[in-house]
């Protein structure tokens, strides 16, 4: 299992250390963490908040001269001040002045687990606003696996909500209550079509500015306030999706916790679920797999609670995902099993309007990706080919699975089919804003250079540079 980086303090006394952070060279400092203490460059990616591609070529030799992004490597480091100086940075003074600038704080005590539906409020709006705003602070920091457990353990242990009833100068109702789920419908929909980039800007500036009043300046009664702060929740993990999927990792995170803690305060417990399971999601894309596990399983308590078989389906799907990611074979089949034997004697004739897209196609392209990472191609083809029985509106999801299906035939050594293969899922991908689908092919692109002697590789691994090369960077850098 991957565990999170871990940079002893006297790796910063090491002369060649001390010499990149002189240059500026954070190329020349990835390799020496490396070095030093065995961390690939996942690992690394992870810490600081970056992809994987963008970390492989940072130390191939890519110049990093953002400050956004160097305070987000200095903080994903736990550089000590001397070594941020030589970096060219301010000596690490963290103020959180909104209790969101950090996931980790200093010097302060947590807040309590028992606060209120207007501190999650609160909380909501100061994170909007910033990032409206396009904060350094909000969009500084890095993600940390750690700084889920803290919402989490609220999730778990906190007590009945509270009343949420407001004296507030407008009236709001049910209608409005209507009208942002159905706006969280559309843009949904664009993120599935089009990939996280494609409205996220807009999904935010609609919570700040149109969501934001009816919250605080609202006059609801506790019944349309409970559907207020659920529906308010469902859409802020819309965001959060939206921007992890553009690789801005610290600021999904962010969201995340937000929509959790609002899902908690209206009392709705499935959509707790559904977002623990999208945290889970997001630790196990980035490798913090024991966290991957643990969230994926504190999903499948609280939807078993709410009674959604298939939500629970999904999160013993998520806990096999991690466990396929750390070669635990036994752990993977056993948890898929279980997805299986629920999910057949589900009845989702009440399932909730935003589970729609956990659909067979969605499980065997699950099942795949597990197969995929154990090494074992036969099956990870045979589900991956079923994945594409698919509703087409899920173009980003098609993409996903075009890509995992390639994989599969590279392990089968049939690579030219796994370049045509590639080929349709490049073509999809030049329609998304979407930084995992471009990284699902930079990985592809990787796995077929043994094999870059052939033509047909040669061709393809060209086309993918030349058709998302700018992209991907912008997609990685700066805002990753």
């Amino acid at each position: 299992m991957l565990d999170p980086l871990r940079v002893p303090d006297a790796l910063w006394s090491d002369n060649a250390v001390r010499a990149a952070l002189d240059r500026r060279d954070v190329g020349a400092l990835f390799r020496q963490i490396s070095r030093l203490t065995g961390a690939s460059q996942t690992r690394i990616g992870a810490a600081v908040g970056l992809e994987q591609g963008y970390v492989s070529r940072i130390m191939a030799g890519r110049k990093v001269t953002s400050i956004d992004v160097l305070e987000r490597i200095a903080d994903g480091c736990r550089m000590p001040d001397k070594a941020r100086m030589a970096l060219g940075l301010a000596p690490h003074q963290r103020i959180c002045p909104h209790d969101m600038a950090s996931p980790v704080r200093r010097g302060k005590s947590d807040p309590p687990v028992n606060r209120s539906w207007r501190d999650d409020v609160g909380a909501a709006v100061q994170l909007w606003e910033g990032d409206v705003n396009r904060r350094n602070v909000i969009r500084r920091v890095a993600f940390s696996s750690a700084a889920y457990t803290l919402p989490a353990l609220r999730w778990l242990t906190a007590p009945a909500p509270q009343a949420v009833a407001q004296p507030g100068r407008r009236v709001v109702g049910q209608p409005d209550v209507d009208t942002i789920r159905e706006m969280t419908a559309t843009y949904r929909r664009l993120d599935n079509q089009y990939g996280g980039g494609h409205a996220r800007d807009a999904v935010v500036r609609y919570l700040h500015r149109d969501i934001r009043p009816l919250l605080t300046d609202g006059r609801y009664s506790p019944a349309t306030g409970r559907h207020l702060l659920s529906a308010v929740a469902e859409l802020t993990q819309l965001a959060g999706w939206q921007a992890y999927d553009m690789g801005d990792h610290g600021v999904a995170q962010q969201y995340l916790n937000r929509a959790l803690d609002l899902a908690r305060a209206a009392g709705d417990a499935g959509l707790g679920a559904e977002i623990l399971a999208a945290m889970s999601h997001q630790a196990t894309y980035l490798g913090h797999l024991a966290t991957g596990v643990d969230l994926a399983r504190s999903a499948g308590q609280t939807a078993h609670r709410a009674g959604l078989a298939a939500l629970t389906a999904e999160a013993f799907v998520m806990q096999a995902h991690a466990y396929a990611s750390a070669h635990d074979e036994k752990a993977c089949t056993d948890a898929l099993h279980r997805a299986e034997r629920i999910l057949d004697r589900a009845d989702r004739s009440s399932d909730p309007q935003w589970l729609g897209y956990f659909d067979e196609a969605y499980l065997s392209a699950k099942f795949g990706h597990c197969f995929a990472a154990l090494g074992k191609p036969v099956q990870a083809e045979r589900f991956a080919a079923r994945s594409l029985r698919m509703d087409e509106r899920y173009v980003r999801g098609k993409a996903f699975n075009l890509a995992l299906l390639a994989r599969t035939q590279v392990q089968r050594g049939e690579v030219e089919r796994a370049c045509v293969i590639g080929s349709e899922a490049l073509a999809l991908t030049t329609r998304l804003r979407s930084a995992r689908a471009a990284r699902y092919l930079r990985d592809l692109q990787s796995q077929l250079t043994p094999h870059r002697h052939q033509p047909v590789v040669r061709r393809f691994v060209d086309r993918v540079d030349a058709t998302l090369g700018s992209a991907v960077d912008a997609y990685n850098s700066p805002r990753a």
